[in-house]
C-alpha cells in the first residue's frame, strides 16, 4: 500500500485515464445494440462520463468523422496520454521500480 502513496502521481492519473477510456470503449460497444437516446441509467452514466471528452475530441477531429470515429480516436488518444504520461515520467526517472519477491 505504501508503493500506491508514493507513487501516488503516477497511479491516479493513469487509473482515471484509463477508467475514461475504457468508459468510452464500452459506450462504443454498448451504442452499437442501443439508441443514442436510450434511457436506462447505465446508458446515462456512459454518456455522462465520456461526454465531456467526446467534446473535446470532436474539437480536435476533422468535421467530416462521424460520432462514432471520434469516439474510437478518442479511446485512441486517451491511449495515447496514457502512454506518453508513463514515457514522461520514465524520462524523468519517476516511475515505480519493480522489485523482486522473496522467492529469488
Amino acid at each position: 500500500m505504501s508503493s500506491f502513496w508514493t507513487y501516488w502521481y503516477f497511479h491516479i492519473p493513469n487509473f482515471v485515464l484509463a477508467a475514461v477510456m475504457y468508459t468510452l470503449l464500452g459506450r462504443i460497444v454498448l451504442g452499437l445494440f442501443v439508441p443514442e437516446n436510450w434511457d436506462n441509467y447505465i446508458w446515462r452514466a456512459f454518456k455522462a462520463i465520456t461526454e465531456p471528452f467526446v467534446r473535446f475530441f470532436r474539437m480536435v477531429t476533422p468535421r467530416i468523422m462521424t460520432h462514432l470515429v471520434v469516439m474510437l480516436f478518442g479511446v485512441l488518444w486517451l491511449m495515447f496520454a496514457r502512454v506518453a504520461y508513463f514515457v514522461l515520467l520514465l524520462n524523468l526517472g519517476l516511475t515505480p521500480v519493480a522489485t523482486q519477491g522473496a522467492g529469488s
